[in-house]
């Protein structure tokens, strides 16, 4: 299946040579790009794509705004944040905007197309370096400990799946039980965390000891 993918940064040079990246990779190729959260928007109705490459620090319209406003327009998208810097506050608002996958811009290409992958099976990815930078600072706090009635042992089995990027329909084949049954597992897991999506699960389960880099 052929993935249509946006590059959207404000410097050409690292567009084009992550266009020429992907158009190297079978089942990849990049129908437009854009230099700038306005240039996206602008050129979204005219296209068909599947996947967008984010940049955060833009001029006018930062990424996660540029986010927010691509979703609107087009729901069906599925966004790759890209950034050079691990901040987690970056790293938590493109969260919130939409975000389906996380890579820094040093990344391998090997890790691009496991995010392309991850994202166009329904799935998130998150880049094992930047979540190596985020929770690296978490190292010298104090760990927080979940009370042992806070999740069931079938709600962090759970966890640890979508921390592996697997979609509620391979949970369910995987623990042999109905996808109706992970979906409720995973609004709990949800409701009891706080969290608001796949992204903040990973963070928490990471922060919290439930999975380990």
């Amino acid at each position: 299946m052929n993935r249509r993918i946006v590059l959207v940064d404000d410097h050409s040079l690292f567009r084009n040579g992550l266009r020429g990246l992907l158009e190297r990779s079978a089942g990849c190729s990049v129908v437009g790009e854009a230099g700038s959260g306005e240039e996206l928007l602008a050129l979204l109705p005219g296209i068909e794509a599947d996947i967008v490459f984010m940049d955060f620090a833009m001029p006018g319209i930062d990424g996660a705004q540029t986010t927010e406003r691509a979703l609107a327009l087009r729901p069906d998208l599925q966004i790759i944040a890209l950034s050079m810097f691990g901040e987690e506050s970056y790293y938590a608002r493109m969260m919130e905007a939409g975000a389906r996958g996380f890579l820094l811009k040093d990344s391998e290409i090997d890790d691009v197309i496991a995010a392309i992958d991850a994202v166009a099976a329904g799935g998130s990815y998150f880049s094992p370096r930047l979540l190596a930078t985020l929770t690296g600072r978490m190292r010298g706090r104090e760990r927080e400990e979940i009370p042992d009635e806070q999740l069931s042992a079938r709600e962090r089995e759970i966890l640890v799946a979508v921390c592996r990027g697997l979609s509620n329909q391979e949970i369910a084949d995987e623990l042999f039980i109905s996808k109706r049954t992970v979906d409720k597992h995973r609004a709990n897991i949800l409701e009891k965390t706080g969290c608001k999506n796949t992204a903040a699960l990973v963070v928490y389960a990471i922060r919290h000891g439930i999975v380990e880099l």
